[in-house]
């Protein structure tokens, strides 16, 4: 005589799919993430406080590549190359908003390229919005510190290397259709069988 099938184990929760936690690899790109563009943050505020102490508004460029690449201390009011000046506090609401929006995709990511773009993104974008809301002449009209002269035709700083690193790397990415989960969207996977062919094989 057969005896009944016992019930299977009870787990502790792990094999149910609500109490399946995040992948780790997730939560290690969020993390890398956010040391990137803390890293990224404080180099740009401790290099634009040296600025501010070793040069002078008006005064002699210091060059490091001849004329090629300087050192000189301006006071930005507007965007790159000195772009909608007379908008600041239009300019500071732009980049809020950038910013929320790069903290909202960080939770997305399965990619560790997108994880190091958005990482400088967030980091430069933090880095020249925290000039706008705490540098003269006033909360969110705040004048940005550049330094870094590029042969006369714009002087910037290191949050817009940073940003312009990301830029770059985005378009590599997107190039290749990377998404933020890491994921060729460009290549997507063959679609299902229609239900009609469903019948299953004798």
């Amino acid at each position: 005589m057969s005896t009944p099938a016992e019930p299977p184990a009870v787990t502790d929760g792990e094999s149910s799919p609500a109490a399946t936690p995040a992948p780790s690899g997730s939560r290690a790109l969020v993390t890398w993430t956010a040391v990137l563009a803390a890293f990224v943050l404080a180099a740009d505020q401790l290099t634009k406080w040296w600025a501010e102490s070793a040069l002078t508004v008006g005064g002699e460029p210091v060059p490091l590549v001849g004329e090629l690449l300087q050192l000189r201390l301006i006071y930005n009011p507007g965007a790159a190359l000195s772009i909608a000046s007379g908008y600041t506090w239009i300019l500071t609401i732009v980049v809020t908003v950038v910013v929320v929006f790069i903290v909202r995709a960080i939770g997305r990511l399965g990619s560790r390229g997108w994880a190091v773009a958005l990482g400088m993104l967030l980091g430069g974008a933090v880095g020249n919005l925290v000039d706008r809301l705490a540098r003269e002449p006033g909360f969110a009209r705040g004048h940005v510190v550049d330094f870094i002269d590029y042969a006369g035709f714009f002087v910037g700083n290191v949050a817009d290397i940073a940003v312009v690193s990301a830029a770059v790397l985005i378009a590599v990415l997107s190039l290749r259709g990377i998404g933020l989960d890491g994921k060729r969207h460009g290549n997507a996977e063959p679609a299902a069988e229609p239900d009609g062919d469903q019948s299953d094989p004798a």
